[in-house]
């Protein structure tokens, strides 16, 4: 595959132009190697990174002692050289001309070339492709100006390996992977190559970086532990031999306050040695009486600083209550706030802050109120822990005057204490019957509320029961009233047509004239119309209620503002807007029981016909 792809590309035509420069010229090594970012080495002509920038007397294997891992020279950001062109921007490859070969780079727009995944601490590269007549003085000269190499392996088979000294080296070499070579000016297909250079994997390469990995640990352990070393605590100084002249200085220190800690410690030391004998048993003796001498001090000690824990538990008790009552006062405020007469005036958002701030004083009162009882709940167990122990103090060998004053000490501050614990109970007893108390007032404040809530609305439906039967018993006598008038009417009729027959044989016997009968007719229907009327009166014996009234004086003062009368329709559509509750057919009885006030006509003709009720109370007055 190799010798096709030589064979192919040495059948493609040159241009001349190309080759119009002379082997030698390292301006267009220069420029390709620029384009990676590197400086060639080896070749006369300008140097891409002057000297003023590089590192002097650089010595990349200097990790090798220091555990510094390499520093590459030409790394972007390092200040030494400027960085390199951004991936996106292609990299323009040029054709790079050496000593014995020419190397020419590939189409651009072919994809690069693939690499393999770099294997670590990796100094050696593969290169295969090469021209079967290239020689390892030739692949020297080439990739020389990569970096120092250590080894080239030729294989026959027109691939090898070399070895760079540094890694970064080997990133020079990839540039050079897709190039062309061509060895002078031969178009003989031994004579060029397509060149491909990828990573590969040697166990040299790996083992030096195992090294370096295992030295970097070394390294790491060493500084771990120098720092736990600078931070161990320091170890407690030696302590001296015993001898009677260090017996008899630790005797004088044993009595200083200042240095018995330290006086102590060397005594005990000494003991747990087998210092003691029978020669210097009674300076050890003398030195432990000493210590002994301390501990009254120390019980002195404990009790003034225990005397002033408790004045700073009292204070602290004291302290909390003041600040629980500031909180209930702060929470009463918020209480007071949140009522009907306040809670009205605020606006919405003030409304929201206000009842936010409530319960956060809430959750905080609670908490100190919790504190503090736990405060005295302790305090309780303490008493009864100091009750019920039984066990006797140690004897101690004091004079007789000592021990009566502290039998009267204790004494006192036993009544003290009991006095403390009956006042404690006494406390605990009216916060449990404030408790009790308050949690009562609320359970029967939401009783109270829950049966004045019951009574309310067994009062609204017994009103409205009322009403309803009140309606009932108005409906009731009207029924009858309607009954009894219909009734009568008829009882009436049947009088008036027997009557009517009975003048009408006679008018036929006797001869009246038909005026007669006329004069007879006008008065049985003038006696129908009083009968009307005088039922009309009876029903309209008197309003009902103070609505009624209230209803009639509307409708008066509605009609008089309308002298030509209104319907039914319009007259309940305006008194609907006064009393949403109210029907037509209430308002037509009404004006029907009242005739004497107001009275129904009906104008226009046909499809045109309408009744409508019209004020008539002034015309009575006026007739009357």
């Amino acid at each position: 595959m190799m010798a096709a792809a030589a064979d192919g590309l040495g059948s493609i035509a040159i241009d001349t132009t190309q080759l119009n420069m002379s082997m030698t010229d390292p301006t267009a090594w220069a420029t390709a190697m620029n384009n990676l970012g590197m400086v060639p080495v080896g070749l006369p002509g300008q140097q891409l990174v002057s000297d003023s920038i590089c590192v002097p007397g650089f010595d990349p294997g200097l990790n090798m002692v220091t555990g510094i891992t390499p520093i590459n020279p030409m790394m972007p950001g390092l200040g030494l050289v400027p960085p390199p062109p951004p991936t996106e921007v292609a990299v323009v490859k040029e054709i790079i001309h050496c000593k014995s070969c020419t190397l020419f780079p590939q189409n651009p727009n072919l994809p690069p070339p693939s690499t393999r995944e770099r294997p670590p601490g990796c100094k050696t590269v593969f290169v295969g492709g090469l021209p079967e007549n290239a020689t390892e003085e030739i692949i020297q000269e080439v990739f020389e100006q990569c970096g120092d190499i250590t080894a080239i392996r030729k294989s026959k088979k027109n691939f090898c390996h070399i070895r760079f000294a540094e890694e970064f080296m080997v990133d020079k070499a990839i540039y050079l992977s897709g190039y062309r070579m061509r060895l002078g000016s031969s178009t003989d297909k031994k004579d060029s190559g397509r060149l491909h250079v990828d990573f590969a994997q040697a166990r040299d390469d790996f083992y030096e970086w195992e090294c370096r990995q295992r030295m970097r640990a070394r390294e790491e352990r060493h500084r771990r532990k120098l720092e736990e070393d600078r931070l161990r605590p320091p170890s407690p100084p030696a302590i001296m031999h015993y001898s009677e002249h260090e017996a008899a200085l630790l005797a004088e220190k044993l009595k200083d306050d200042s240095k018995f800690s330290e006086a102590v410690t060397v005594l005990l030391s000494w003991i747990e040695r087998g210092e003691v004998s029978r020669r210097s048993a009674n300076q050890f003796y003398s030195m432990v009486q000493s210590a002994n001498s301390h501990v009254r001090r120390l019980m002195n000690e404990k009790a003034t600083h225990e005397q002033e824990m408790e004045e700073a538990k009292e204070n602290f008790k004291n302290a909390l209550t003041g600040i629980l009552t500031q909180f209930e006062q702060i929470v009463a405020v918020f209480n007071a706030s949140t009522r009907q007469k306040a809670w009205d005036h605020f606006s919405k958002a003030q409304r929201k802050n206000i009842d936010i701030w409530r319960k956060h004083s809430e959750e905080l009162r609670n908490a100190q109120s919790e504190q503090l009882m736990g405060i005295r709940r302790e305090e309780e167990m303490e008493m009864s822990d100091d009750e019920s122990c039984d066990s006797p103090p140690k004897k101690m060998r004091v004079d007789e005057s000592a021990l009566a004053a502290q039998a009267y000490a204790l004494k006192e501050e036993n009544d003290s204490l009991r006095w403390q614990l009956d006042a404690y109970r006494n406390e605990v007893e009216l916060l449990k019957q404030e408790k009790e108390q308050l949690f009562r007032t609320e359970e029967n404040l939401t009783k109270d509320q829950q049966l004045q809530f019951l009574q309310q609305t067994m009062q609204g439906m017994q009103q409205q029961l009322l009403t309803i039967q009140e309606e009932l018993n108005n409906k009731k006598s009207e029924l009858e009233q309607a009954k009894e008038e219909q009734s009568h009417t008829q009882a009436l009729l049947k009088v008036l047509q027997e009557q009517l027959k009975g003048t009408k044989e006679l008018a036929e016997t006797n001869g009246h004239s038909h005026e007669d009968t006329n004069d007879i007719n006008v008065l049985t229907v003038a006696l129908v119309n009083q009968d009307r009327e005088n039922n009309m009166e009876k029903r309209s014996h008197g309003l009902k209620s103070e609505k009624e009234a209230l209803l009639i004086g509307i409708i008066s003062t509605f009609l008089h503002v309308h002298p030509f009368g209104a319907n039914i329709e319009y007259l309940w559509s305006y008194m609907q807007q006064l009393d949403s509750k109210i029907s037509a057919n209430e308002i037509e009885t009404l004006l029907m029981r009242l005739p004497r006030m107001f009275k129904q006509e009906f104008t226009g003709v046909g499809a045109t016909l309408e009744k409508r009720w019209k004020l008539c109370a002034f015309e009575g007055i006026k007739t009357a």
